[in-house]
């Protein structure tokens, strides 16, 4: 079994950690391996195992609890295992998304034994793949009360800013109906992609709605992401299927971006295929506060959807905050730049010490 040095040098732990590949379902060796580190190097913390995921948390009786979580796995490799340093920045597979979080949540459950919060801390497996899947899911139906904190934090690939809240995602089928013909008698058919003009012209002419919550800034999108239709290559399409993605701001419920779209797409067939709400910022509470200080950085609206959401359906106030750049993830040349861990170390170390 591969070891960790978690209170030694959180730079070298990130590298470690990237350098036990840790694809999406195959995450068992790296959660090994943490799971025993934890147990051996952090003996003031209770740990427990669920699937690929290792929980470990502080039972200290502090007045408020602060939940660390990142996901472990990620997503296949590109020729970027193991880990290489190049120009002072670290390469590989999950170094920005999000090994380098990963580092510094397990480097501070070794290095802080008596934390002014008690602590939780969750490295929890399939992110990457469908949500079906997703560690956290699964934590909360069989764990549920591992999950109970003031304040989560999530260490996804920020670059060292705090962004607060992620947009909601919401994926629908728009479908065109026609009439099937041979393509050399087409006037006896009705060209159903000829027909998804109409879909198209309504999305190239959509306005997208901006919304500021909390003083965080978010941009909403609808945008086409597939088109499908045609039988052969002489037949007249009697089908023609747009894709659809609507990225909405968190003060749009389920329902109401599902409305929404709906009411964009009026007098066509629609059929809801994937949605996922957003969270709201949570900046009003005082544990957000407390860390807002903590950072001296203004936080932005999240552009995406991360597992906040998961926290914010739960009453968690929760917060996107990691070392990793957002601009490198699922990229082959990934890499993370070792100051931003040292950074967020120091950061958590002066909001938890």
């Amino acid at each position: 079994m591969r070891s960790f040095d978690l209170a030694g040098d959180p730079v070298e732990l990130c590298a470690a950690l990237v350098d036990v590949p840790s694809v999406s379902g195959d995450e068992g060796e790296l959660a090994d391996a943490l799971e025993a580190a934890l147990r051996a190097q952090a003996p003031h913390l209770v740990v427990q195992r669920s699937g690929h995921a290792v929980l470990a948390r502080t039972e200290l009786g502090r007045d408020k609890r602060v939940l660390l979580a990142g996901h472990i796995d990620t997503v296949p490799i590109a020729d970027n295992v193991p880990s290489r340093r190049d120009g002072g920045l670290l390469h590989g597979c999950g170094t920005s998304d999000m090994k380098a979080g990963d580092a510094v949540f397990a480097h501070l459950a070794a290095a802080l034994p008596g934390p002014r919060h008690d602590l939780t801390f969750v490295f929890y497996d399939c992110e990457e793949v469908e949500a079906v899947r997703n560690g956290l899911g699964r934590i909360e139906r069989e764990h549920r009360g591992w999950l109970a904190a003031d304040l989560a934090i999530l260490g996804e690939p920020t670059n060292g800013a705090v962004e607060a809240g992620c947009q909601g995602t919401l994926r629908v089928d728009v479908t065109v109906r026609g009439q099937r013909a041979h393509s050399a008698r087409s006037w006896l058919g009705d060209n159903a992609v000829h027909k998804a003009e109409a879909v198209l012209h309504r999305l190239a002419t959509y306005t997208a709605r901006e919304v500021d919550i909390d003083g965080c800034r978010y941009r909403e999108g609808l945008q086409a992401v597939r088109i499908a239709g045609g039988v052969a290559g002489n037949v007249v399409p009697d089908a023609c299927v747009v894709g659809v993605n609507f990225r909405f701001a968190p003060d749009r419920d389920a329902a109401a971006a599902e409305k929404h779209v709906r009411e964009v797409f009026d007098g066509f067939e629609v059929t809801l295929t994937d949605l996922s709400p957003g969270a709201l910022p949570g900046l009003g509470e005082p544990a957000a506060q407390e860390f807002l200080a903590a950072t001296g950085t203004v936080p932005t609206a999240k552009l995406g959807w991360t597992d906040v959401a998961r926290f914010a359906a739960l009453g968690i106030p929760a917060l996107n905050y990691g070392p990793g750049d957002p601009n490198l993830a699922h990229t082959r040349d990934e890499h993370v730049d070792p100051r931003r861990i040292t950074e967020a170390v120091d950061v958590l170390r002066r909001f938890l010490g």
